[in-house]
């Protein structure tokens, strides 16, 4: 890369969680897919990722999305989403944004809208007071009640669950569910993930669980059945609900018998932003089809100049 590389991204955040979507300059991918697509950024060109999201143009909460075209011809696009350490299988909180991203762009209007991922081609029906609903890919509790052994913690107790991303829930343990205790809260997540690592506890196919939520009451003055902090793969905390935590966290309520199908879920973020969840299930099947409702708005339109004279031209990465 001997010439300046010029990056077109559009900027939104959805309940306080940003999204990067780029629109321009990127490297594209030679075959249809979001799948291929993860698989080409992450062989061929993580150098995207890296130089959006890492600073000094990024920070570790940013998820970005690279755009490609979808094996499905019925989807409007196909997006694979990264985060500072990786390529991501899922994101809601980015498909919601994605959806106002394309909206702002004049590239689609109030309806119904597919869009392909890594695990799947999931429905996103923009309103038109300008919510986005998404209807996710089939989800499910794996394990019940699965204890680790965290170190300073004791013997922590959560469900393992798929939202898109492999989840770990934890229930009332661990530090209160209040944006006061942010330290200890990514603390006591981190030591959770790693303890589960160490331990070998796994999800399906031995994949790695890379989200941990903690749940609570909501605060005072929060019209939410709960209160949640998810730990990000990268040590990042989601500002927003996290659309596939809340689709874990359906999962394992309707695999309790605690929720409904039809009846709504109110989740609130450790920062007090909301999605609105339900479940539909899927016939002859433990799984079910968690929808998602929130909303995202539009912060800024940017062009990044990748220079090589720049030492950090692809980000600070130690």
């Amino acid at each position: 890369m001997s010439d300046p590389i010029s990056i077109r991204v559009i900027d939104s955040h959805t309940g306080g969680e940003p999204t990067r979507v780029v629109i321009d300059g990127a490297p594209i991918c030679p075959t249809p897919g979001a799948l291929a697509a993860r698989d080409f950024l992450a062989a061929e060109a993580d150098w995207l990722r890296r130089a959006l999201i890492l600073e000094p143009r990024g920070f570790e909460a940013i998820v970005g999305a690279y755009l490609c075209e979808p094996a499905d011809s019925d989807c409007v696009t196909g997006v694979v989403f990264f985060n500072n350490v990786a390529c991501l299988n899922s994101c809601l909180h980015g498909t919601i944004g994605l959806v106002k991203t394309l909206e702002h762009l004049g590239r689609i209007t109030p309806g119904v809208h597919k869009i392909e991922t890594p695990v799947g081609v999931i429905e996103a029906t923009l309103s038109p007071n300008g919510t986005v609903t998404v209807s996710n890919v089939p989800c499910y509790r794996l394990v019940a009640e699965q204890q680790v052994e965290v170190p300073n913690y004791g013997t922590i107790t959560g469900e393992i669950a798929w939202g898109g991303n492999w989840f770990f829930l934890i229930q009332d343990q661990g530090p209160p569910v209040r944006f006061e205790h942010l330290d200890e809260l990514t603390a006591f997540t981190s030591a959770v993930s790693q303890a589960l690592q160490d331990q070998g506890i796994t999800g399906e196919n031995n994949e790695l669980i890379d989200h941990i939520e903690s749940f609570g009451p909501p605060a005072p003055g929060l019209d939410a059945d709960s209160q949640n902090f998810v730990l990000c793969p990268g040590k990042a905390y989601d500002r927003s609900p996290c659309g596939t935590g809340t689709s874990a966290k359906l999962a394992c309520l309707a695999a309790s018998g605690k929720l409904a199908e039809g009846d709504t879920w109110r989740q609130a973020s450790i920062i007090g932003t909301y999605f609105s969840g339900q479940f539909t299930r899927l016939p002859d099947s433990q799984k079910v089809t968690p929808v998602i409702t929130g909303s995202a708005h539009v912060t800024g339109e940017s062009t990044f100049i990748l220079d090589p004279r720049d030492p950090f031209q692809f980000g600070i990465n130690p």
